[in-house]
């Protein structure tokens, strides 16, 4: 029958190596801040674990046996690998160390956010950032699935099971023909825009976008006319410029 591993704690091991480098286990219990006696059973104990005695006991202390010497060097690693290991593993939570992994929207990708991501790098250098851009649906659903550590939305909705925290806001900017008459203006109210007609695009983030104008226009009694064109961002502008929407 195969021999079972022996179950050692950590306290065995670092009461050992506090014997053997103080010589003596009064010593050794004044530095540990433990009774004599504790330390002595704890080092007996380790000894029957391992089937070997490590200490050669003497009235004057303690000296190690052959097979001491070889484990304190082990001994020594042990402690020091769970030492490093616990270190890595509290930078890692105090977000020092590792990777965070971040969804965006692409609509606020600079700005704020920018500045915020630049401002963390600066502080946690050693963090490794990964960027991941989508819908607000889609972050929603890697947050729940812990795909995602944390992600950056417009909007003030509340997700299931996903804890949120209003962070910033922006100004909204409207998009008009040079020959629009409120193009000359420098500022528009919501109920300016009432009676305008509205182009999006059918991605991200065109839904939110239409969402949010219903929500504010319908607010002040307005029904706006939304166009929904199946090409990006970008191409929306000279379609604005046409004035054709």
């Amino acid at each position: 029958m195969a021999k079972q591993p022996q179950i050692f704690e950590l306290c065995h091991i670092r009461f050992f190596v506090a014997v053997a480098e103080h010589g003596s286990f009064r010593k050794a219990a004044i530095v540990l801040g433990r009774n004599q006696s504790a330390v002595s059973r704890r080092v007996a104990d380790l000894e029957d674990k391992i089937g070997a005695s490590l200490f050669n006991r003497h009235t004057w202390g303690v000296s190690l046996t052959y097979a001491g010497q070889r484990f304190l060097r082990r001994a020594r690693r042990i402690i020091k690998d769970i030492g490093d290991s616990a270190a890595d593993i509290g930078a890692i939570g105090r977000s020092e160390a590792g990777q965070v992994r971040i969804g965006i929207f692409s609509s606020i990708a600079s700005g704020f956010l920018a500045d915020l991501l630049r401002a963390y790098h600066d502080r946690h250098s050693s963090v490794q950032l990964e960027l991941t851009d989508g819908s607000p649906t889609e972050h929603a659903a890697a947050i729940r699935g812990f795909t995602l550590d944390v992600a950056f939305l417009t909007g003030t909705q509340s997700w299931v099971d996903c804890d949120t925290e209003h962070l910033w806001s922006e100004g909204v900017f409207a998009v008009l023909p040079e020959e629009h008459p409120l193009a000359i203006r420098q500022e528009l109210d919501w109920h300016d825009l009432g009676d305008e007609s509205f182009i999006v695009n059918d991605v991200g983030p065109g839904q939110e976008i239409q969402d949010y104008l219903v929500q504010r226009l319908a607010g002040l009694g307005h029904h706006p006319e939304i166009r929904v064109h199946g090409v990006g961002r970008d191409n929306l502008l000279p379609l604005v410029a046409l004035g054709r929407v």
